[in-house]
């Protein structure tokens, strides 16, 4: 483990990516995924990554409601990789190239042909691609509420390594009924991508080549990865000098299996307005905020009254548990920090409304599936998490009907929590209700041992990822549009999605 000195390096905001024309008045991008070296903590060396146009984080979309736009997403990356793949992994064998990838908007209300399928992969120019390519520009409609996405690499067998490279950032929709909450604006609206990482002393990322069992599988995939260094918007436990008023922070959870339990130490609470969808109905205030990855919080901080203090953001949640306490001593304890000495440049004009957004709730339904999230050892002793007993490879199973409205019930057979992300569409959590672990091991039977129990306030909103925690049975209802074609569902722990856990669903008319 390095250790390097926290809060030395000012947190970067990413820059603002600009369309390089328009199309029939539809704005027209490029982003070409390159390899380069940046400088990510005061004391370390220049870092190999791989970034969109070049950056890690990426550029970050700021797009409006109802405006669609158009993307050309090109690789130009080396065709080695330089972290571990495992050929054992599906996906990954050896009859496909060693370096592919594929984007996904994550949230997005999107064309199956733009959504980045996992098999619909491509190389440098397009020299070679997936078996489900169809298209090099992609199509994002904006059909949807103000919300904070996140666009990320989706290549089949190698997701947790393209991210772990660098290959993420953050995909804004700005919606004109926002405005008239009178909410923080920019630069008072700064997005935090959340990351862990490891690295060698001369500033490589390090990525285990072994699990902590040991198989005859080299490289093999690791169950879960927990990096010892906590980043923020690409900068190792950065600072940020802040103006005593409100923020908005749109909080991001992009690490490759850790989760965050976030709190400020001077016991400041968050107010949250949104979640991973947009807009709840009113603010919640919360003291912490529990985030799994790929789960978002959009939140307002009242720095008002704390000039001259400096605040630690904090972080208290044991990786993939996140209801147990991190070790002494731990590294990850600590995220950022905030030095509220800046001058108020102009008077806090910004309020927290009442009421924020009308989140009709979903009731009606047509279809109640029950899905198993399982495990089981492969041939090498090493454990696959499983969606309903069922490989990536397996026929298809799950094929909703557009328009049609369906109840999800989230069986966790598992000993770990599980982030649940469904491609295309939003969905609300019904409730979560404990079974008896030790009689299902025993004899294969789910026997309820509790009440249901309505999901917290703050998930009281649209979403499109759930944690769903074990020996529990996690109900969420999704309404199937507005677009048909084929689509995944899956665990946005990158590890397990990239070892079976994820599944293809297939909208039909």
């Amino acid at each position: 483990m390095l250790m390097l000195e926290k809060f030395v390096d000012r947190l970067p905001i990413m820059e603002t990516i600009l369309p390089k024309a328009h199309v029939h008045r539809i704005p027209f991008y490029e982003v070409t995924m390159r390899e380069t070296y940046e400088k990510l903590h005061r004391d370390l060396p220049p870092t190999k990554i791989w970034g969109y146009n070049g950056h890690y984080p990426g550029p970050t979309f700021h797009v409006q409601k109802n405006q669609p736009i158009h993307v050309l997403w090109k690789n130009q990356l080396p065709s080695k990789h330089f972290l571990p793949i495992d050929p054992t992994v599906h996906g990954a064998g050896k009859n496909v190239p060693e370096v592919r990838t594929v984007v996904h908007l994550h949230g997005g209300v999107t064309p199956s042909a733009s959504d980045g399928y996992p098999e619909a992969w491509f190389t440098r120019d397009f020299k070679q691609v997936g078996p489900h390519f169809t298209n090099r520009i992609y199509t994002y409609p904006n059909q949807q509420n103000g919300t904070t996405l996140w666009y990320h690499d989706h290549a089949l067998g190698i997701t947790r390594l393209n991210i772990y490279a660098g290959l993420a950032g953050m995909y804004i929709i700005h919606d004109p009924e926002e405005i008239r909450l009178n909410l923080p604006q920019y630069p008072y609206d700064i997005p935090l991508l959340i990351q862990d990482r490891s690295f060698y002393p001369d500033g490589s990322l390090l990525y285990p080549t072994q699990p902590d069992k040991p198989t005859e599988v080299h490289p093999s995939i690791v169950g879960e990865f927990f990096g010892d260094t906590i980043l923020v918007n690409g900068k190792v436990w950065p600072y940020y000098n802040i103006e005593p008023r409100r923020y908005r922070f749109r909080i991001l959870n992009a690490s490759n299996s850790r989760f965050y339990r976030l709190s400020l130490s001077n016991g400041l609470p968050f107010v949250q307005i949104g979640t991973d969808q947009g807009l709840l109905e009113v603010p919640i205030k919360v003291p912490s905020l529990l985030l799994a990855p790929a789960e978002r919080a959009d939140v307002i901080v009242d720095f008002s009254r704390c000039y001259g203090e400096s605040i630690v953001l904090k972080n208290d949640a044991k990786s993939d548990f996140p209801d147990g306490e991190l070790p002494e001593p731990d590294t990850t304890g600590s995220v950022m920090k905030f030095h509220v000495v800046s001058p108020l440049t102009c008077r806090d004009e910004s309020s927290i409304p009442a009421k924020l957004n009308a989140v009709p709730k979903l009731s009606n339904f047509q279809h109640v599936r029950t899905l198993k999230l399982s495990m089981k050892p492969d041939s090498y002793g090493r454990e696959i998490h499983l969606l309903d007993d069922r490989l990536w490879s397996d026929p298809l199973s799950e094929t909703p009907e557009w328009g049609s409205t369906e109840i999800w019930n989230l069986v966790n057979v598992s000993h770990v929590t599980h982030p649940i992300h469904l491609h295309l569409v939003r969905f609300q959590i019904i409730d979560r209700q404990p079974f008896d672990a030790d009689f299902y091991e025993n004899e294969g039977r789910i026997v309820l041992t509790g009440k249901r129990v309505l999901p917290e306030l703050n998930e009281r909103g649209w979403k499109d990822t759930v944690r769903a925690n074990p020996n529990e049975i996690t109900r969420i209802i999704v309404h199937f549009g507005p677009y048909t074609g084929l689509y995944v569902w899956h665990c946005h722990i990158f590890e397990h999605e990239d070892y079976e856990m994820m599944r293809p669903f297939l909208i039909v008319k």
